[in-house]
Order: structure tokens, then C-alpha cells, then sequence
């Protein structure tokens, strides 16, 4: 058998004892034959040695016309778009050897500044598929002092879960969630997903400052002290969107919802009240909250009962969070009077360009300019022509990112983003 399978066996056989999964002793036996596959490797050793490298990042980050219409060109290609891709396997392969794949990959593996050491920071990240996209994210967030929660979805290919799992093992303070879920798209289980890695970070660690929890599409927009000095500024206090909830939304949480065959339906059935007659807001599924928010989430019985309430609504991470943080006595929390309503604009957690709010650059109503890339869901997808707007603006992460659509994006934003944080040591 061959050294890689022998490894990731063992990997696997240790945690399947530790979480005592029936579902990973099946993925076990779906990758034995996986690993026996051989594949022809090759080496992504530089941020600046990719084919990216043809582009003129600085050009990009200023808006200059030609350089954005070169590197709209170039993620028309085939051959280009095929020339970055990075398949799962290559990461299963590379992680062989921790120490050089931390090296290859640029990791910082030190703490930049005393600043950064005194406040880490614990991170939910929830992901289902896109390994390169993730492992471009946890190398631009990464640093030692920091935690990391990784949860895969149950339906993920057996592909992802493997270079995910065989990424999170190089690093210590990197680690699976140990009680994955089957994520259903506006279902309680994306909430649920959170919700495991915040009971497995709050008790890995009595260190962390903050917690931020992000998706395999997100992207930061600021360094690691950046935000360490942004979350200082707060005070204790959190960020996130909190507004009331629209009225055309109000069957989310007025109707029991259910899912059937792996969508979530309305049903006629009315549910009873918010228990403690909570006013119901909305907001983002993505937050950035201190450490008292999450020991309130997981200990708090009025949020343990309003957890129970939202578990047969639509899509409950777009109400959940907002409301508790509007809830008295909550750490970090804000009252539900109307003079403390914050859009996702005016919170740092997370930038998002949603296709009803753009526009014309001179349009009044329009909330931002048109998106450079393309649209899932209503969201932006962002391309290159989006990253001068996006380093200007207040937030710590942007959303959607994705290689497939527009790898340049990516790859200046994390170049900007190294630069300045090496640039910050002097």
C-alpha cells in the first residue's frame, strides 16, 4: 500500500474513533480506492510564479482601464482558466509533507507583531466544496495565534473532505468540527454548522477575542492586525447586520417550514410566537462577535429556546444571529430600539454587492457600481474590475469569490493583502 494511503487511513481510522461516525467509517471505505490512484503533480510554489503573474495587480487595484480589460481577456481563456486550476488531489499529495507545504505555500507561521499575539481570533469556516478557493482563504487568514474550526458538509465529495482534511493536519490549531451535518440551502443545518464550530472553538480555547465565521467564497479585505485593530476599536461591542425584519419575509417565521428531499418547503401549518415575545430582525448569516456572544449562544436559555423555535424556519441564519444581537444582556448586544438598526453597509463583518442595489456610478439609488463579474443568487460573484471599490470599503471579508470565475480577482487581492502585512513589520 502505498506511504500517502497508509497516512490517510490512519488519519482517518484516529478520527473515526474520536467521533465515533458511522458516516466517516463509509467515507473510509469510499477513499480506499480513491488514494490507489496515481496522478502526474505539479508544483504551485509562489503567489507571484503562477499564471496570474501576467497581469499587473497594482495597475488592477487602480482601476486602469487596459489592465483590467487584459485580465478580463485572460479569464475568458480555456487554457488559462485551465492553467490555474489546482485539483483536490494535488493538496492530498502535497500535505504529505507539512513542513514544505507551510513553506511552498507561504503560511505565516509566526506572529507578526505582540499586537496580533495578545488578540487572537477564533474562526468558523463552513465549506461544502472548491478546495482551492478554501485553502487560498485559511492561507490568507492564517496566522499561529488564531483558531480555526473547519466543518465540510456531509454531501461534499469524498475528494474535498480528503484535501481538507489532510490541509487542517498540518496545522495545530487548525481542526475539523467534530460533529459535521448535512447542510440543506436555507435550512436550519447551515445554522447548526456554525453552531458546532462555535461550541468546539469556545471549548478548545479560553484565549480568543473574537469570533468570524466564513464560507469557502468569502475573501478578507483587511491583515490580520487590520482587523485586530478594527475588533479593539469595538470595545467588546459586535458588528453584524440588524435590521427589522421586511414584511415580505415575515412567512419565514410565521409559517412551520420542512425539508423534502433536500429542500425546505412551507408548509400551512402556523408556528406559535418567538418565545419571550422576542422581536424578530434580520440580517446576515455572517457575524463578527466577541466571546461572550458565543458563551450566551451556547448557555443563554433564552437563546437556547429561540434556537429551538427557529429550527422549522426559512433560511434562520438571516434572522437568528441579528435577533440575539439585539437582545438585552447579550454580550457585545445592542437594545432592539430602532436607533441602533445597522445594514450590512454600515457592519464590518462582511461586503456583499446584491444585483438589486447596483448601478450607474451617478445613480442615486443605485447603493454601489455594477458588478465586474457575474451573478449567483443575486450576489455578486466579483471580478477584477470590483477590487478597487472593494479595498476602499470598511468590512473585514467581501462575498463571492470564486477561482472559476475570475482567479485574477483572487490573486491581486491576496498579493495587496500580503504585501501590506509584511509592509506593516517596519
Amino acid at each position: 500500500m502505498p506511504l500517502l494511503q497508509q497516512s490517510r487511513l490512519s488519519l482517518l481510522l484516529k478520527l473515526t474513533v474520536v467521533l465515533g461516525s458511522v458516516w466517516m467509517l463509509s467515507l473510509l471505505n469510499e477513499l480506499r480506492t480513491d488514494w490507489s490512484l496515481t496522478y502526474s503533480w505539479w508544483e504551485y510554489t509562489d503567489v507571484d510564479g503562477g499564471p496570474e503573474k501576467e497581469c499587473n495587480c497594482s495597475a488592477i487595484l487602480q482601476g486602469e482601464t487596459e489592465a483590467l480589460e487584459k485580465a478580463k481577456l485572460l479569464t475568458l481563456t480555456k487554457d488559462f482558466r485551465k492553467s490555474v486550476d489546482i485539483p483536490d488531489e494535488y493538496y492530498i499529495n502535497a500535505t504529505k509533507d507539512c513542513r514544505n507545504f507551510k513553506l511552498s505555500r507561504k503560511y505565516l507561521t509566526f506572529p507578526l507583531s505582540k499586537e496580533e499575539e495578545d488578540f487572537p481570533l477564533a474562526y468558523s469556516m463552513v465549506v461544502h466544496h472548491k478546495v482551492q478557493n478554501f485553502e487560498r482563504l485559511l492561507r490568507a487568514i492564517y496566522a499561529p495565534q488564531n483558531i480555526y474550526c473547519v466543518h465540510v458538509d456531509k454531501k461534499s465529495e469524498t475528494s474535498v473532505f480528503a484535501a481538507i482534511m489532510a490541509i487542517t493536519s498540518c496545522f495545530p490549531n487548525v481542526f475539523m468540527v467534530t460533529r459535521p451535518v448535512t447542510v440543506v440551502y436555507a435550512g436550519w443545518t447551515r445554522v447548526q454548522a456554525d453552531l458546532n464550530c462555535m461550541s468546539d472553538l469556545y471549548n478548545a480555547s479560553a484565549e480568543w477575542k473574537y469570533f468570524i465565521n466564513v464560507c469557502g467564497q468569502d475573501f478578507p479585505l483587511k491583515t490580520n492586525l487590520e482587523m485586530v485593530r478594527m475588533l479593539r476599536s469595538l470595545k467588546g461591542r459586535n458588528s453584524m447586520m440588524s435590521e427589522p425584519l421586511p414584511a415580505g419575509l415575515k412567512r419565514r417565521v410565521t409559517y412551520v417550514h420542512q425539508v423534502v428531499n433536500g429542500e425546505v418547503q412551507e408548509t400551512r401549518q402556523q408556528k406559535e410566537p418567538p418565545p419571550f415575545n422576542l422581536p424578530i430582525f434580520y440580517g446576515s448569516a455572517y457575524i463578527v462577535v466577541c466571546r461572550g456572544y458565543i458563551r450566551s449562544v451556547l448557555e443563554d436559555d433564552r437563546i437556547l429556546k429561540l434556537i429551538e423555535w427557529g429550527k422549522d424556519t426559512y433560511s434562520p441564519d438571516e434572522f437568528l444571529w441579528a435577533t440575539i444581537q439585539r437582545m438585552p444582556g447579550v454580550p457585545g448586544s445592542t437594545r432592539p430600539h430602532g436607533k441602533y438598526d445597522m445594514s450590512d453597509m454600515n457592519a464590518i463583518a462582511r461586503l456583499v454587492k446584491w444585483h438589486a442595489l447596483e448601478g450607474p456610478q451617478e445613480s442615486l439609488n443605485a447603493v454601489y457600481s455594477e458588478c465586474n463579474g457575474n451573478h449567483v443568487r443575486e450576489v455578486c460573484v466579483y471580478g477584477a474590475g470590483d477590487l478597487q471599490w472593494m479595498i476602499a470599503q470598511p468590512h473585514l471579508f467581501a462575498n463571492k469569490f470564486d477561482i472559476n470565475t475570475d482567479p485574477i480577482a483572487i490573486y491581486c487581492l491576496e498579493k495587496y493583502l500580503r504585501q501590506k502585512a509584511l509592509a506593516e513589520l517596519h
